[in-house]
């Protein structure tokens, strides 16, 4: 096995020497957060995720308030034990195609349903990403907030309805949003990716990694 390299870039080798928070337990994200070098604790949010999708004009809103609200449980909830991190990192990801939001299918059926609809079409992926800091100018001040949204369009091969069962027979479908896993055997469904194919996957690696620079950077 190759050791990981990490960047030696200062801002980073400062940032890991302090108390970061992933608000999430998914294990892409934590690999993605370790692959651009950064050092981190999982405490996964507890925020139940149950915002109206009807009041957001478009399904970038709605992710990127679901990341903002995932960080900011953690933060609040840290900070009232008197263990304020450093800094909280939030992320959501939601499948948009056409008007609907598709998040997690709640059962087999609705996987099956969630992947046939996507079938030989085009979808966009959201990831919308927040970074939580204690102000600079004290704990009794608002924390510092930057929140960003990644999108990325993905085309579908035809597929049959033999193939999407037997997919949704691995239960991998069921713990990721729109019903599939680009990053394993779900690849098979995706004709082509325009844009940030780490998106897909659960986290823009590139866009992480700059509001990272420009949020340490802005105290």
């Amino acid at each position: 096995m190759v050791a990981q390299q990490v960047l030696n870039v200062k801002w980073l080798n400062s940032l890991n020497t302090k108390n970061v928070v992933l608000a999430s337990s998914s294990p892409r994200r934590k690999d993605i957060l370790s692959q651009i070098g950064l050092k981190y604790i999982v405490i996964p949010s507890t925020f139940p995720e149950t915002l109206d999708k009807s009041l957001f004009n478009h399904p970038s809103d709605y992710v990127k308030e679901n990341a903002l609200q995932k960080a900011l449980e953690v933060y609040e909830r840290l900070k009232a034990a008197g263990e304020t991190p450093d800094l909280v990192i939030g992320a959501d990801t939601v499948v948009a195609h056409g008007p609907r939001i598709l998040e997690k299918p709640a059962s087999v059926e609705g996987a099956v349903d969630m992947l046939a609809s996507l079938s030989g079409s085009t979808h966009m992926v959201y990831t919308g990403v927040t970074l939580i800091a204690p102000s600079a100018e004290g704990a009794d001040k608002p924390p510092r907030i930057l929140t960003d949204v990644e999108g990325t369009e993905v085309q579908f091969q035809n597929v049959s309805r033999e193939l999407i069962e037997a997919y949704v027979a691995t239960k991998e479908p069921m713990d990721k949003a729109g019903a599939y896993g680009y990053q394993t055997t779900g690849s098979i469904l995706v004709k082509g990716i325009n844009g940030c194919s780490w998106n897909v996957i659960g986290l823009p690696a590139s866009k992480v990694f700059f509001m990272l620079e420009e949020f340490t950077s802005e105290k």
